[in-house]
């Protein structure tokens, strides 16, 4: 038998400190072996040159370059995995937009148990984007919907859930739609930080109204509600109005938010008169919720593997019946648009 083939990685951060932690941290794992170390961008050109790493963990905040400039540099010519480690702030969905595949919030280097939590978290996404086909084509613009007056829309809410990937894709499906569309409650998995710079983001550059969830918000046309990074999300109905609840609570298929917990509350609240939505994503978080969503007569999509950066959780839901239209991320819109726009 031959031995595993370790995964070859290059740590990038100007910190000694901070590269040591992540190099000895993820060391800990037999599958990978940190084959090089470098302060500055320019330093991890010669070293990708020199080793050939199957992946990079990447600081954003550097020297001579920052790290969204060097990936943006680096992709086009190097096929190349790059995972991003960085302090709370919006730079990382710039990393995510230049090509990078995910990112991991910065420990607290005082605390051991952050510090532990975030090399598991890390190592665990190392194994998943060494997988990645980094090639892959994202940049096929979707044709942006112009809104139509029409009459009421039958359909009451739609539900996104998403994982690895999912803040690009997310972003490029607003951008594509008009707001005249049902409301939509979304559940990306991302740390409690992020999904409230998601939201504002969104905010500031997509036509809609986005914020980050909150008890009580209730689900209208034109808004955006998107799940806190550590609560659960379920819609209720309040005569014919829609809200939605957050809690705390154990995780389930994986997460806390699980997308599970969203497309069930969906599925019992609201039945036919929603449409169901699965993106890109590592695992298998709301496929079964999916599937009781069509199962109550919902629309559902899901996105397909080529425009996927992790075609894990829409393959899930595809396998087990739960997605009705399978579609690229450019064509999901116009889907989108008439399912929620028909007759019921």
């Amino acid at each position: 038998m031959h031995a595993q083939k370790k995964i070859s990685v290059l740590v990038v951060d100007d910190s000694l400190v901070f590269r040591e932690v992540i190099s000895r941290g993820i060391e800990t794992d037999p599958n990978i072996r940190v084959v090089a170390k470098a302060g500055d961008p320019f330093e991890a050109r010669d070293y990708i040159l020199k080793y050939q790493p199957d992946l990079m963990v990447c600081d954003i905040q550097m020297p001579k370059m920052n790290g969204i400039e060097f990936i943006r540099r680096l992709l086009p010519q190097y096929s190349l995995p790059v995972l991003i480690v960085s302090t709370a702030n919006n730079a990382v969905f710039d990393a995510l937009n230049a090509g990078a595949v995910d990112f991991v919030g910065k420990p607290n280097a005082n605390s051991p148990e952050d510090v532990k939590n975030f090399i598991m978290d890390l190592i665990q996404k190392i194994k998943m984007a060494v997988r990645v086909n980094v090639r892959k084509d994202h940049s096929c613009e979707a044709r942006v919907i112009k809104e139509v007056q029409s009459a009421p829309m039958e359909r009451k809410i739609i539900a996104v859930g998403a994982s690895t990937g999912g803040t690009e894709a997310i972003f490029q499906l607003l951008q594509s739609l008009p707001t005249n569309i049902p409301g939509m409650v979304v559940v990306q998995h991302i740390p409690p930080v992020f999904s409230g710079m998601l939201a504002q983001r969104l905010e500031q550059t997509t036509p809609f109204r986005v914020k980050e969830a909150q008890t009580g918000d209730f689900v209208e046309q034109g808004k955006v509600l998107i799940a806190s990074g550590d609560k659960h999300m379920r819609v209720k109905k309040v005569g014919s109005k829609f809200k939605v609840e957050c809690f705390e609570g154990e995780k389930v298929s994986g997460h806390c938010p699980s997308v599970d917990v969203l497309f069930h509350s969906v599925a019992k609240e609201i039945g036919q008169h929603a449409v169901g939505v699965i993106l890109t994503g590592m695992g298998y978080d709301g496929a079964k919720g999916l599937l009781s969503m069509r199962r109550m007569g919902a629309r559902t999509i899901g996105q397909d593997e080529a425009s996927s950066v992790v075609y894990g959780m829409p393959k899930a839901a595809y396998n087990i019946g739960a997605v009705e239209k399978q579609a690229s991320l450019s064509r999901i819109p116009q889907l989108l648009y008439s399912m929620a726009t028909e007759k019921i």
